[in-house]
């Protein structure tokens, strides 16, 4: 049996108005919309799905759409930013597609010996480029990507997921649990301690030790989970009873319908989440619609008609 990559599965963030969220990653920064759906504990709210060409796990990032959200801010206890990996020799092409978009950047920097780039979203989301010369192949499955608009080809696109960064007064808890998930600690500069797991892409996780805590304000731009991958059920319900035995207290497992999943919070603040990557995203949207009609879970079907009168439309 070939060995299960571990690493990050997905990230989900609060957002603000949903068609500005889907034309700034899709139409800017060039990934797929691979699911709009609904979010299942708020069926009358989207939940909206961005991926690589192949939508594989661990460069899945999702948004909950909330138009009257106020503006959040990011403080102890929260995932501050999300960073993405293109390949290292893509970095001429992204400096100047920044300025095509009209996206402002911060200046270049190294962080771990690697050049990162530092933009926004729409709401104010930190975000990160890294140009990492062991970023994948793009190794798209032509199925999947039928009918789907390139905004940047293959060759400097988004792999996926980098990582991201968890800003703690006490990295102790998290630190226990990224082993648990996979991860080992690999490096480390002045305040920022990095976990790396085997994955190819969703692989590193910074940890960043403040003084003392910072206040937060949840809103658009707010993390609300980093979830990580299981390879199936079994070592889902293995993974939450480690988790239980370490004296964390780990949620039910809940079906998701596109994954199962079970959610741990940390001492500290920030909300993990375990992910099963035994369903394939792509399977629940034919290529060719993928973002374009909403897909439900069946026991939402029922209910289609008076949800999508509910929801604003976003076009893709």
């Amino acid at each position: 049996m070939t060995p299960h990559q571990k690493g990050i599965h997905h990230i989900s963030i609060i957002a603000g108005d949903g068609q500005t969220n889907a034309n700034f990653y899709i139409k800017k920064l060039g990934l797929r919309m691979m699911l709009k759906t609904v979010n299942q504990d708020d069926p009358g709210s989207y939940q909206l799905y961005y991926s690589n060409a192949d939508c594989d796990p661990g460069s899945i990032i999702s948004f909950f759409p909330w138009p009257g959200a106020r503006q959040g801010r990011p403080g102890s206890g929260d995932v501050i930013n999300i960073s993405f990996s293109v390949p290292e020799t893509s970095f001429d092409f992204w400096t100047a597609r920044f300025v095509e978009t009209g996206i402002q950047t911060d200046p270049l920097t190294r962080r771990f010996g690697k050049k990162v780039i530092s933009f926004r979203d729409p709401d104010n989301l930190a975000l990160e480029l890294v140009f990492d010369a062991e970023a994948p192949a793009q190794t798209s499955q032509p199925a999947k990507r039928k009918s789907r608009e390139e905004a940047v080809a293959d060759t400097f696109a988004i792999r996926g997921i980098w990582g991201s960064t968890i800003s703690l007064v006490d990295p102790g808890p998290a630190a226990e649990a990224l082993e648990l998930f996979g991860f080992s600690q690999v490096d480390r500069e002045d305040r920022l301690t990095r976990f790396r797991s085997g994955a190819e892409i969703g692989h590193s996780i910074i940890l960043q030790k403040l003084d003392s805590p910072v206040p937060s304000l949840n809103g658009r731009s707010i993390v609300h989970h980093i979830a990580f991958r299981a390879r199936d059920e079994d070592e889902l319900e293995s993974l939450r009873e480690q988790a239980l035995n370490t004296g964390l207290s780990p949620s039910s497992v809940i079906e998701r319908h596109i994954y199962k999943s079970v959610y741990v919070p940390i001492p500290g603040g920030v909300l993990f989440e375990i992910a099963t990557d035994e369903e394939d995203y792509a399977s629940v949207s034919e290529a060719s619609k993928m973002g374009k009609t909403l897909f439900l879970p069946p026991w939402l079907e029922e209910s289609r008609d008076g949800i999508e009168r509910s929801l604003p439309g976003i076009h893709i």
